[in-house]
C-alpha cells in the first residue's frame, strides 16, 4: 500500500481537466510557422483546440511535477513507515 499519485485522487482525476471548464474564451495572438500553418488549415485542424488541449497536458504535468516536489519527503516518509510498521489492517487480511 505504497502512496504514488495521491495528487491525482482529487480534481484531475474527477474532472480530467486542470482547469475550470467552460470559462469564458480569450482571444491571443500566437507565431506560428507559416507553412505549418498553411499545412493545419489545409488539413482542417483546430488550431485553438489543439493548441488548449496541449497546454491542458503541459499544465496537468506541471502541476503533477510541483506536487510531486512539494510532497516528495512526506511521501517518502509515509513509504518508510509502512515498509518498517506495515498498512493499518494487515493483520486482518486473509491473502
Amino acid at each position: 500500500m505504497r502512496m504514488h499519485d495521491a495528487h491525482m485522487k482529487r480534481g484531475l482525476r474527477e474532472t480530467g481537466v486542470p482547469y475550470r471548464s467552460g470559462a469564458a474564451r480569450k482571444a491571443t495572438n500566437v507565431t506560428v510557422d507559416a507553412d505549418v500553418l498553411k499545412q493545419a488549415r489545409a488539413l482542417g485542424i483546430n488550431l485553438s483546440a489543439v493548441l488548449e488541449a496541449r497546454l491542458v497536458e503541459l499544465i496537468r504535468g506541471a502541476q503533477c511535477e510541483r506536487w510531486r516536489a512539494e510532497n516528495k519527503r512526506a511521501v517518502e516518509d509515509f513509504n518508510e513507515r509502512i515498509a518498517r510498521d506495515g498498512a493499518f489492517g494487515d493483520s486482518f487480511r486473509r491473502f
